[in-house]
């Protein structure tokens, strides 16, 4: 009988990042399996089907994809995955690491929950993201499993945006750009420009329009049959850039459209941890879940001349 394959995909530049990969591969070999370390520099590229082929090599056939890093090295370790049907597992080495699973110090207790199954999959659902360009007739395809942000080429100029629901025009406006974003991306990019957070088995998309110059632009979510659409328009003095999960550009002309909707091929994410969403909210983001007063109030009993002393 063969042994279960897990690749590994690391951060390479950081020093704990390779001492994690040294143990991981020990642990993994202890418990029977077969590591594999992956070459996750062969990235994607915006709609070539060749790289995306070239990416995925040697995955499909693993048990699952172990990752050493931060939410970045999980995102690039999601080229390799997507529809491929082979789950995800993080370890996290970045800073707030909301799709990382565990941390560094629980590795060895991972590997042996891993090795006796005890883990379940979460499936979180991904952007397909359709790209068309003046003067080309076929349209670029490609996906996003946090969002896929239309950003400002110039960075002295506004970009001029028409958007879209359901292929129904909605409003337009000067911005820096538009986060399209799943319920996944919501604690990412979209977060930090104002966006809601959206619970991930929310099947959601939105969008938020970033530095908007205009009144009606507050962040939009719609449902899983919905579609979103930007155009920018032909009196924008800028053209833009879009990127899909910080990783995979393509240039975007001005009179270039991009529409999203829900992709076909969820990614697959592997759970040793059953704690809610709303536990590693106020884990990450080390939220005061304990009023002001309360804490006067214990502060106060604690500093009491009496507090400790026995009647």
């Amino acid at each position: 009988m063969s042994a279960r394959k897990v690749v590994i995909v690391a951060h390479g530049g950081r020093p704990e990042a390779l001492a994690a990969l040294t143990e991981t591969i020990r642990e993994l070999q202890a418990a029977g399996f077969e590591a594999v370390l992956h070459d996750d520099d062969l990235a994607e590229a915006f709609g070539d089907p060749v790289d995306v082929v070239r990416s995925r090599e040697g995955v499909g056939d693993a048990e699952l994809v172990l990752v050493l890093g931060g939410d970045g090295t999980i995102l690039r370790a999601a080229e390799l995955t997507h529809g491929t049907g082979v789950p995800l597992l993080g370890v996290n080495l970045g800073h707030v690491g909301f799709l990382a699973e565990f941390d560094r110090e629980d590795l060895r207790l991972a590997v042996q929950r891993l090795a006796a199954g005890e883990y379940t999959v979460e499936e979180r659902g991904v952007l397909e993201v359709t790209v068309t360009r003046p003067g080309e007739d076929e349209p670029l395809r490609g996906w996003a499993l946090n969002e896929a942000t239309l950003e400002k080429a110039d960075r002295s100029r506004m970009i001029e945006v028409a958007i879209a629901v359901d292929g129904r025009p909605l409003s337009s406006f000067g911005c820096d750009g538009v986060v399209l974003s799943t319920a996944t991306g919501s604690t990412a990019h979209a977060f930090s420009a104002g966006g809601p957070v959206v619970w991930p088995d929310v099947d959601a998309m939105l969008l938020v329009p970033i530095a908007a110059h205009a009144l009606f632009a507050r962040p939009l979510v719609v449902g899983p049959s919905s579609s979103l659409g930007l155009e920018i328009l032909t009196t924008s003095v800028s053209p833009g850039m879009l990127t899909c999960d910080g990783r995979r550009r393509v240039d975007m002309p001005v009179g270039s459209r991009v529409e999203v909707r829900r992709g076909p091929q969820p990614i697959r994410l592997a759970r040793l941890n059953r704690a809610p969403f709303t536990d590693r909210l106020v884990d990450k983001f080390a939220l005061p879940v304990v009023g002001w007063r309360q804490l006067a109030a214990s502060r106060a009993a604690h500093e009491s001349p009496t507090a400790g002393k026995e009647d």
